[in-house]
């Protein structure tokens, strides 16, 4: 419990057995419940998070937001906050960020990875997509959004009910960000953390994932 909130963690996982153990040993002692979606990972790591006392739920169909959904399903927490498994967003920065979400008094933050603090956590290439891709989504939805990518989020659980959320992959990032920043009765919010170099192999394919991305947010934009 965080000042009378329950709190579940959330990582989705895809081969992270390099790094999910340092993840899991920085989790607050106050965190009530920690999932850890295994997504068709072929190593260790849902025997590795299990060892150390998560929750694993298995979900055979690759995708991040197919992870994040199945997830949400199981989380039972007042709110809810996600990492990735590669200890790339600060874990030790979970207490700092409820404290912000609650002070803010918002229903959903978004954790900033801008400005990147350390260089080798995020290449030109990468930074530049980020860019065009929170640009696009700033203009696309009239509302400023500096880091429409990023993976960790602080939110309450009940807002999920007033989402529609259909992306299967990479573009969930930005479609719950966009689900909450267009329902008038979620207040949303963002502040920035420390961004660091991931661990293990990267899922990400710049080129691919970004042009999709792009492509997301315009469908969704003028979706009927």
């Amino acid at each position: 419990m965080y000042k009378g909130c329950s709190v579940t963690v959330i990582i989705p996982c895809l081969n992270e057995e390099e790094a999910i153990e340092q993840v899991l040993v920085s989790i607050p002692d106050f965190i009530d419940e920690v999932i850890v979606v295994d997504n068709d990972s072929t190593d260790r790591t849902a025997e590795v998070a299990a060892r150390l006392g998560a929750k694993v739920i298995g979900e055979r169909v690759r995708g991040y937001g197919r992870a994040y959904k199945r997830g949400f399903a199981e989380a039972t927490s007042d709110i809810i906050v996600t990492l990735d498994g590669d200890h790339s967003y600060p874990v030790s920065g979970i207490s700092y960020l409820l404290e912000a979400f609650l002070h803010l008094q918002v229903d959903f933050l978004n954790a900033s990875r801008f400005p990147v603090r350390d260089p080798r956590a995020m290449s030109p290439k990468h930074k530049f997509g980020n860019l065009v891709l929170s640009l696009a989504m700033s203009l696309l939805f009239l509302r400023w959004v500096s880091d429409s990518q990023s993976g960790m989020w602080v939110f309450r659980r009940s807002i999920l009910k007033d989402m529609k959320l259909i992306a299967e992959g990479m573009a969930f990032s930005e479609e719950i960000k966009i689900e909450a920043i267009r329902n008038r009765a979620i207040t949303f919010g963002e502040i920035s953390i420390i961004y660091t170099s991931r661990m293990g192999e990267t899922k990400l394919n710049a080129w691919r994932d970004g042009w999709a991305n792009l492509w997301f947010l315009v469908r969704k934009r003028f979706q009927r």
